[in-house]
């Protein structure tokens, strides 16, 4: 099995930091690049309403834009400093990122749509428990990917 681009699905909380580590030891035993995908999770028709009346104007398109824009600052942030402090000793580890993308959207099917788009071999990918009525009803975004995926995934804990 040959992987040379991985993608690596964030969520950008704090226990995603675990995972990243992990995606990039991945990267570094197949000598492949890691392709970095965050979604920002489609709002609902009641979600914009709410915030359109606490914020008194519409959310738009600049709206959404400066969500990615800030995603991608903080993504660029994360990636310095883990590779600053946990792989000080691998010159490439910022080499390795070879494209960042931030899309809106339902995070399982994103995840899916892009691996194929963006010609990933494997995607590397945190979980964490949301409750067990939750995850009974609804699942989880790992879980949706799995069902429905046919490349290698490694899905790691999050902290």
């Amino acid at each position: 099995m040959e992987i040379k681009r991985i993608l690596y699905a964030t969520d950008l909380s704090e226990g995603s930091l675990s995972s990243f580590k992990n995606a990039m030891e991945i990267a570094r035993k197949f000598d492949a690049g890691l392709v970095i995908l965050h979604v920002l999770e489609e709002m609902t028709p009641g979600t914009v309403s709410m915030l359109q009346w606490v914020q008194g104007d519409k959310i738009t398109k600049k709206h959404y834009d400066e969500f990615k824009t800030h995603s991608i600052d903080k993504i660029r942030t994360q990636i310095g400093e883990i590779c600053d402090k946990e792989f000080s000793d691998d010159a490439t580890c910022k080499e390795r990122i070879v494209e960042n993308h931030v899309v809106i959207g339902y995070p399982a099917e994103e995840i899916l749509n892009k691996l194929d788009d963006l010609k990933c071999d494997a995607i590397v990918m945190g979980t964490h428990s949301k409750g067990a009525i939750t995850h009974t009803f609804l699942g989880s975004v790992a879980e949706r990917v799995l069902r429905r995926v046919r490349k290698p995934v490694f899905i790691f804990p999050g902290a």
